[in-house]
C-alpha cells in the first residue's frame, strides 16, 4: 500500500517555540517549573515532562511561590495571567505568537469601541484567553449557523475575528455574511494561523487522491480534530489516531493509497511510527 504523507504535518512554530521555552526552563535546575494547563495539546509530550517533575496546574492560585510558571501556547485569560504573576516567582510566556497578536488585536478593536464576533469553540483554551481581551462586548459562536440567530444591531460597530486554528473557509462564509448585514460597519481580523490554512488545504488535496486519510493527534487538540473534519468533508474514510497502535491492518484491507497527515502539536517521532506502521501494509 502507497503511503502519502503531508509535507506541512507536525510541529508548528508556535508549537516549537513554547517547547524550546519550556526546555530551556527545566535545563536550569535552580527552581521548581510548572506549567499552567497543558504546554500543548499531545498527551505524549505532556507525559514526557511530567516526567522530568514539571507540574501542571489547572488553576493559577495553585502555584508556588518558588516555582516558575510557564504560559501554555494556546495563552490564558488577562486575569489569570495576573493572579500568576502575584503567585510564583517568575512567569515565562510561550503563548504562541499568533496568538498573542489576535489577543492584542482584539484589545485594539475593543478600545475603539467595536464589539466581537469570535469564530470559536466555546470550552478552547484559547478562546477563553481571546473572549478576556473583550470583557463582556463579545460573542462567541462556532458556526454560521449559530451567528444568524444573533441580533446585529445597527447602532453597534463590530469586530470579526477566530481562534487562529478554526476553518478557514467557513471563516470566509462569515465574512461574507457579515459584510451583506454590517458593510463599513464590520472590521475583519485576519487571525487564523498560515499553518492552519496549509495542513488544512494539503489534507483536503490528500484526501480527494487517497483510499483513505489518517490523522495523527491528540484528541484534545482542535487543529488536529479540525484536519480530521475536513479530510472527512471530501468523503473520505478518516482515521483520528493519537498513536499508531490504534490502527489495524483490518481497517486498511483492499486499499491501495492511504495519506497521512498529523496536528500541530504532533512530535515527528509518532509521525514517523505511523508511517513505518501504514507501510508494512
Amino acid at each position: 500500500m502507497e503511503v502519502r504523507r503531508a509535507k506541512t504535518s507536525g510541529f508548528c512554530f508556535g508549537v516549537s517555540l513554547a517547547l524550546e521555552k519550556l526546555d530551556a526552563e527545566v535545563e536550569k535546575h535552580d527552581t521548581p517549573i510548572a506549567t499552567l494547563g497543558p504546554i500543548i495539546h499531545n498527551p505524549q509530550v505532556l507525559k514526557r515532562y511530567e516526567d522530568l517533575n514539571v507540574r501542571c496546574l489547572e488553576h493559577a492560585e495553585e502555584a508556588k511561590s518558588d516555582e516558575r510558571v510557564v504560559i501554555r501556547a494556546h495563552g490564558v485569560p488577562r486575569d489569570t495571567e495576573t493572579t500568576l504573576t502575584e503567585s510564583c516567582e517568575e512567569v515565562v510566556d510561550a503563548t504562541c505568537p499568533k496568538v498573542k497578536r489576535a489577543q492584542l488585536g482584539i484589545l485594539n478593536m475593543i478600545n475603539k469601541g467595536c464589539f466581537l464576533l469570535l469564530y470559536g469553540e466555546k470550552d478552547h483554551p484559547e478562546v477563553r484567553g481571546l473572549m478576556s481581551y473583550a470583557d463582556d462586548k463579545a460573542f462567541l459562536f462556532n458556526s454560521l449557523e449559530e451567528l444568524k440567530k444573533f441580533p446585529l444591531s445597527a447602532d453597534i460597530d463590530y469586530c470579526l475575528a477566530a481562534q487562529t486554528t478554526q476553518d478557514r473557509e467557513e471563516f470566509a462564509q462569515i465574512d461574507t455574511y457579515l459584510q451583506e448585514q454590517l458593510h463599513e460597519r464590520l472590521q475583519v481580523l485576519n487571525t487564523i494561523c498560515n499553518a492552519t490554512r496549509e495542513r488544512q488545504q494539503e489534507a483536503i488535496a490528500l484526501a480527494k487522491e487517497v483510499d483513505a486519510m489518517v490523522v495523527v493527534g491528540g484528541y484534545s487538540s482542535g487543529n488536529t480534530r479540525r484536519l480530521a473534519d475536513v479530510s472527512r468533508a471530501q468523503g473520505c474514510p478518516t482515521f483520528h489516531v493519537e498513536q499508531p497502535e490504534e490502527l489495524s491492518a483490518s481497517d486498511f484491507a483492499g486499499m491501495k493509497v492511504v495519506g497521512l497527515t498529523a496536528g500541530a502539536s504532533t512530535p515527528r517521532s509518532i509521525i514517523d511510527a505511523t508511517e513505518e506502521f501504514l507501510n508494512t501494509l
